[in-house]
């Protein structure tokens, strides 16, 4: 039986044709973990790509035991490939974070020192000084200030990919649609603590963003739909 003393590492990546960034991803999120704590896990959710995404990611399983893959048949959403993978995963500590590397897997650890050192259950990265282009970050601040406002949580960045969870949380959340991008929010609503810290942020620089614009006006229906539920 493994030693709860010795804190595990889950890793959950949600995939959506990233073919250009994976090898790129996982060799850096390699070289950080052993740095991090020697019982890890990377569980990638594999969310119906199209391109060869899994093939490359069935490669990472080859040769890497502590590599997880999972994957659905067509393609679900962010949310429902988190929740897949929170459901799998075995780690006293969970990260979140894309694979397209525009979160660098070397901030992980500033987040996780923030969780384990003050008591934290959720832990945000906040991309303070983002690296998208002008609609892009003016979506994410009309979100995030609509968001702050109707709910009171106040954080910068809601929707960052990489996150630090303690498991309990992780095992809580039920995500679907787009709920994805309210995790603080349903965090705190449950009773969790949460708050967030600066994170670098890089340009994309392989493949292409599934996100753009008008994103903002497919987080409006979310937003009224948590409204409504609260």
């Amino acid at each position: 039986m493994r030693n709860r003393a010795c804190h595990m590492i889950s890793i959950v990546v949600p995939v959506f044709n990233e073919e250009e960034s994976l090898e790129a991803f996982y060799n850096e999120l390699s070289s950080v973990l052993p740095t991090l704590d020697k019982d890890h896990e990377i569980i990638f959710v594999d969310d119906g790509s199209k391109d060869k995404s899994l093939d490359i990611l069935k490669g990472f399983f080859a040769k890497n035991r502590n590599v997880k893959i999972f994957s659905f048949r067509i393609n679900q959403g962010k949310s429902e490939a988190l929740t897949y993978g929170f459901g799998k995963l075995s780690g006293d500590y969970v990260v979140t974070l894309d694979a397209d590397l525009q979160d660098k897997p070397s901030e992980i650890s500033k987040l996780l020192n923030k969780i384990k050192k003050e008591g934290f259950n959720l832990v945000c990265g906040w991309r303070k000084n983002r690296k998208d282009s002008f609609a892009k970050v003016v979506a994410s601040r009309i979100f995030n200030s609509l968001a702050s406002y109707f709910w009171g949580v106040k954080l910068h960045d809601y929707n960052c990919g990489l996150k630090v969870y303690d498991r309990n949380v992780a095992k809580s959340l039920r995500l679907y649609g787009g709920l994805h991008r309210f995790i603080p929010l349903l965090v705190f609503q449950q009773g969790f603590i949460v708050t967030e810290i600066p994170v670098e942020h890089e340009k994309r620089k392989l493949g292409k963003s599934k996100y753009g614009f008008s994103k903002l006006w497919k987080d409006l229906p979310d937003i009224f739909t948590m409204l409504f539920l609260n």
